[in-house]
């Protein structure tokens, strides 16, 4: 009976050691596939890294080539569009000085300085008379009237800037209209009016005011400036307020004038004065 007893409990004993063996294989099992996963997660969180690291300095290299390429491509495109403006700004000069074409020569310059903050501005530029370049000669742009060359050098000519108290411009109102001195107002860097309007004279506002040719400086019929309609009472005479075309600011190449016939036209003028 003892025997009997001590055999059940071996038995006993023995299936509990083999299912907890089994339980352990089980646990083990499942242990080593979490740890699994958790070691693939972890490798490919590394390898993630990496690549995004290696893409990154390949990227920021590969963005400074880039950049050198596209700064390249900026100035060879700026070029390009400077040359275009340069030929767009020629061709209409010649469109505003076709009407003078036999009378005048045409010498293209750059400006050197130019003041533009007093009541006597002046304007240099990089023609002299190396060039052709003479005193009277008149300076243009594809905007209008600049301004008058008073000295000149071998390689440089100085001049006055319609934006000076001194400087008075012969205008026409229109292509046909009235002409009068046109003078800057002395304050803004866009406004002038006309001088010696007669009071029964209507000068009406948006009108062109033109170059009326009557002086050996400019060809007839470049634009100077656009009537405001506004009049000013003067003694007993009017003045109208327009706005300048040429804006300063902005102007850097220009266009000087010369007239070929201004040494003859001058003779003749000095002649008449001394005739009795």
């Amino acid at each position: 009976m003892t025997r009997s007893r001590e055999t059940g409990t071996l038995l006993l004993t023995a299936a509990v050691f083999i299912v907890m063996e089994i339980a352990a294989l089980v646990l083990l099992s499942r242990s080593a596939t979490l740890q699994n996963i958790w070691i693939n997660r972890f490798s490919h969180r590394v390898m993630a890294f990496n690549w995004r690291t290696g893409e990154n300095v390949r990227s920021h290299f590969r963005l400074r080539e880039q950049n050198e390429q596209l700064a390249a491509e900026n100035f060879t495109l700026r070029e390009q569009l400077r040359r275009y403006q340069e030929q767009d700004r020629r061709e209409a000069e010649n469109a505003h000085l076709a009407a003078g074409e036999g009378r005048f020569i045409y010498i293209p310059a750059t400006i050197v300085k130019m003041s533009r903050n007093s009541l006597h501005n002046y304007i240099i530029l990089d023609k002299g008379s190396d060039d052709g370049v003479h005193p009277h000669s008149g300076i243009i742009s594809e905007q209008g009237v600049v301004g008058v060359i008073q000295a000149v050098g071998k390689r440089y000519s100085y001049g006055l800037t319609l934006m000076n108290s001194f400087l008075s411009v012969s205008a026409r109102v229109g292509r046909d209209g009235l002409v009068a001195p046109l003078v800057w107002d002395g304050v803004s860097t866009y406004r002038g009016y006309l001088k010696g309007i007669p009071p029964h004279r209507d000068i009406p506002e948006g009108e062109t005011v033109y170059t009326s040719g009557f002086s050996f400086v400019f060809p007839p019929d470049i634009p100077i400036a656009v009537t405001q309609g506004v009049s000013r009472e003067d003694g007993a005479t009017n003045s109208v307020a327009v706005n300048l075309l040429q804006d300063f600011a902005s102007l850097r190449y220009v266009t000087i004038v010369e007239n070929p016939s201004r040494a003859e036209i001058a003779a003749l003028e000095e002649e008449k004065e001394e005739a009795p």
